[in-house]
This record gives structure tokens, C-alpha cells and sequence, in this order.
């Protein structure tokens, strides 16, 4: 039997390209402490591989990837295997040498899988958008394409006009209430050098779109820059400003890049000297149902597409 996979998941672009990696699956806690890595679950149950970039903030990492794979977990945990899956190895070893926690890489967890007897494998990342590190996952997959009988990919968070909206629908109904009218909300991305980086412009029409054009979306590395947001900000006659992360976790861009008032070139320490009143939320989107709706979305139309 030829094994499949979906391609649908690279009509969209964008993320930064990171290190591959992955994580085994639910028969432990959600960071995984102290586990060995190996599964529990029946040969021939097929799996669902849940790929993140990763944090070793462990405070977020619950709350944020561990509430998308729970979301995914309640809908197929009964009929697959969810496993974790992390793309930065810097992660996974700091995670093994700081606090024991065992992660397995993409190529150690599809090779966990085909020893299992694993013979379907759905693999959903939360990347936000169809990037490097996401055709990174797309690749790995293709050469592993043999050891099973059937692969799926799902799609990112933003593969689709229909993601855009209810992406900017479930973060404006998070902030609903600060929303007095005299208040903007700014979105820090990652942001990249590579063309998915209009992603983020993408998300900024969609706002714009809906009539939410108190919405600014910027990005750490790339554009639109804090500069640009902030002139943005201004020119709409906005005087304070709720900050928060573009991003599934609140971690080290997070609390660093956006938060930290003690660094100048801070998100934080910028808006602020630009005489707007600034507040910051160390929230990730994955912490909003209403975006881990939309992977377990994907995840079925990946099932859907095998």
C-alpha cells in the first residue's frame, strides 16, 4: 500500500526555520518529567504526532502546548495514540540536562513509532504558518514515507482565509474585556527572512478586514518592526497599549523581547518612551480554545485526507 501524504498543508506560508524534534506519547504528564520516552500504547494504534517548536519555560508549556494536545487528546484519544513533538534540539537538551525530561526528536519519534508497529501517523505541528521549519517537517516525513503505511501532515494555525478570521476572532474575543476603545492591542510575531514572513500582513488585513483595527501585528525579526507598530499605533490616536505575544507559547521572546523594562529595546521599554501606557500579557495563543480548536480542525482534515 503506498503511504499518503497530505499536501494541501503548503498552501499557506511562514515560520523560522528551526532544529527538528519530537515527543512521545500520553501515558505521561504533558512535560514528560521523568519519563524514558517510550510508549505504552497498543502496536497497532495509530498515532497522532503533535510537533512544537518547544519551550523550556515550564510555566507556559502546560498551558499552551499541552492545552492544544489535550484539545486533541479529548476529540481522538480514544481511537490514537497523541504523542509530543518538539522541533528545537537546544530545547530538548536543556529540558534533559536542566529537569530530566526525555523529548524525542522528529527522526526519534518516527523511528519510536515504526518499532511500536505503528503503521498510521498523523503529524499536526503548531507552527502559525507553512515555513521553514514546517516543509523542515514535510521533508523529514517524505523520507520516512516507507516505514509506514499511511502519513498525514496537518496544516498550520494560518493555512487559510477561514484560519485568518477565526484566528483574529478567537484572540479579539480574549481581549474583549480591555477593550474600552482607548486601547490598542499589539501582536508580537517571531517574525523571518523568508517570504511567509507576509504572513504577518496577511493577519494585519484580516484585523483590518473585520472593522478590529485597534489589532497591530509586528514581528522581533523582521517586519513590521516596533517602529512601525508604534508610528502605527500613534497615528490611529491610541495612548496605551496591551502587549502579548503572536506566538503558541509566552516564552523567551516573550518575557524577554516584549516584557523586560529593564532592557531598553524592549517592546515594553519602546512604547513606553514613546509616551504610550503600556501593558504586557505573557499569554500564548495557545492558551485560547478558540486556537486549539482550529489544530484539532486540521487534525481531523488530515485524518480526512489519508
Amino acid at each position: 500500500m503506498t503511504p499518503t501524504i497530505s499536501r494541501r498543508s503548503l498552501l499557506s506560508g511562514g515560520a523560522a526555520a528551526l532544529a527538528l524534534g519530537a515527543l512521545t506519547g500520553c501515558s505521561q504528564n504533558n512535560d514528560g518529567a521523568g519519563s524514558s520516552g517510550a510508549s505504552t500504547a497498543p502496536a497497532a494504534k495509530p498515532v497522532i504526532l503533535v510537533t512544537s517548536f518547544g519551550t523550556s519555560y515550564n510555566s507556559t508549556r502546560h498551558v499552551t502546548i499541552g492545552a492544544i494536545e489535550d484539545a486533541i487528546r479529548e476529540k481522538y484519544g480514544r481511537d490514537y495514540d497523541v504523542r509530543r513533538a518538539f522541533t528545537s534540539q537546544i530545547i530538548i537538551d536543556k529540558l534533559k540536562e536542566r529537569d530530566g525530561i526525555e523529548i524525542d526528536n522528529v527522526e526519534e519519534a518516527l523511528d519510536r513509532a515504526k518499532a511500536d508497529g505503528v503503521e498510521t501517523v498523523i503529524v499536526q505541528p503548531t507552527h502559525l504558518m507553512a515555513g521553514l521549519e514546517y516543509m523542515d517537517i514535510k521533508d523529514e516525513l517524505d523520507k520516512r514515507s516507507d516505514d509506514f503505511k499511511q502519513v498525514a501532515l496537518g496544516e498550520p494555525l494560518l493555512a487559510s482565509d477561514a484560519d485568518y478570521q477565526a484566528v483574529a476572532e478567537a484572540i479579539a474575543e480574549q481581549r474583549a474585556n480591555l477593550d474600552d476603545g482607548a486601547c490598542a492591542f499589539v501582536l508580537m510575531g517571531h517574525g523571518t527572512t523568508a517570504d511567509s514572513n507576509a504572513d504577518y500582513a496577511t493577519m494585519q488585513r484580516t484585523f483590518d478586514a473585520l472593522g478590529k483595527k485597534q489589532f497591530f501585528v509586528g514581528t522581533v525579526e523582521a517586519e513590521p518592526t516596533c517602529e512601525d507598530v508604534i508610528a502605527g499605533v500613534q497615528a490611529a490616536g491610541y495612548a496605551k497599549a496591551v502587549l502579548s505575544p503572536f506566538m503558541v507559547v509566552a516564552g523567551d521572546h516573550a518575557t524577554n523581547d516584549m516584557a523586560d523594562t529593564s532592557d531598553p529595546d524592549s517592546w515594553a521599554s519602546k512604547f513606553t518612551a514613546a509616551g504610550i501606557e503600556t501593558t504586557c500579557l505573557l499569554e500564548g495563543l495557545g492558551q485560547y480554545s478558540g486556537i486549539d480548536d482550529i489544530y484539532v480542525d486540521h487534525v481531523a482534515a488530515a485524518i480526512e485526507s489519508l
